[in-house]
């Protein structure tokens, strides 16, 4: 398989194992085995051993001093607002819901980049930001969750400002991405962020029943470690590398789908009329502010 290829497959896989993790952590979570805090630590802690580990056959990268609060603040955006408030949400939405609110990220990037790096806004983005926050605040409104206890508002509401954390995030760290080899930056990152989250999922992890676990609890939570978020950080950067960010914009598509068929198939959520309009809106958002000017031919 060539550089490209390999590229593609990494890219797919990273969609793929996000795709899945909606439906596989939610259900950990519903079944009361661990509470969401709980399972960002162990999910965070699990992939830290696994970085440092790997970072030993990888060459060695000094960090400058001055980086290290950029890492912090990073940390804070990226590993622990968004994934407390991405795991709380869960909990409370459906994975339809969830992984549709997700891929609305660019929007928000768009927004941000214009207010904190005062890019300019063409007038098509603009609609595109417009089309795509319509659909997610029908999807909010109006959608339902195939399960009782859900609190489908609430829960796509801690999503969404998941994607704000995380939108942050991506801008924070684009001047330490290029400075830093990928695999530097990822296992201080997780590092950073594991250190903050002790104090939030200590008392979670305490309680876990551990004897409780049936073997699929056990495959889930190794799932979300290893796969969900170890293999998710491990082939994003091999796929960025190699592909331009035209064609990483459009794999973005696949999560929902992915997670709106796996869902489907384990009866973990349905599909209904407002969540195929509410998904469209978001849709056509998002490519339109991912969509590249055309350059005008010289006369």
């Amino acid at each position: 398989m060539n550089s490209r290829g390999f590229a593609i497959f990494a890219l797919f896989m990273v969609q793929l194992l996000y795709g899945l993790n909606y439906t596989i952590a939610k259900t950990v979570m519903n079944e009361n085995y661990i509470k969401p805090f709980g399972f960002v630590l162990i999910r965070v802690l699990g992939a830290t051993v696994l970085f440092w580990l790997m970072s030993f056959l990888l060459p060695k990268q000094k960090i400058d001093k001055k980086d290290y609060l950029k890492f912090f603040v990073a940390a804070l955006f990226g590993v622990v607002i968004n994934m407390l408030l991405f795991f709380k949400g869960l909990e409370y939405t459906s994975p339809i819901h969830a992984s549709s609110i997700m891929i609305i990220v660019p929007i928000i990037i768009l927004i941000l980049s214009a207010i904190i790096l005062k890019e300019k806004i063409t007038s098509l983005k603009i609609a595109g930001v417009i089309i795509g926050l319509i659909g997610a605040l029908i999807l909010t409104i109006y959608g339902k969750s195939a399960r009782v206890g859900d609190n489908v508002p609430l829960g796509n509401l801690l999503i969404f400002l998941n994607a704000i954390s995380y939108s942050i995030y991506v801008i924070l760290i684009k001047k330490l991405t290029a400075k830093y080899h990928p695999f530097t930056f990822i296992k201080w990152l997780f590092l950073f962020g594991l250190i903050i989250l002790i104090p939030f999922g200590y008392e979670d992890v305490k309680g876990i029943e551990w004897h409780t676990f049936t073997p699929y609890t056990i495959f889930s939570v190794l799932y979300v470690v290893i796969g969900a978020t170890f293999g998710t950080y491990l082939f994003n950067p091999l796929a960025l590398n190699k592909l331009k960010a035209s064609t990483v914009g459009i794999f973005i598509y696949l999560q929902p789908v992915i997670a709106g068929l796996f869902a489907l198939s384990m009866g973990a959520d349905f599909i209904d009329s407002v969540k195929i309009s509410a998904m469209l809106l978001i849709f056509v958002g998002v490519y339109l502010v991912t969509k590249k000017p055309q350059k005008k031919k010289p006369i």
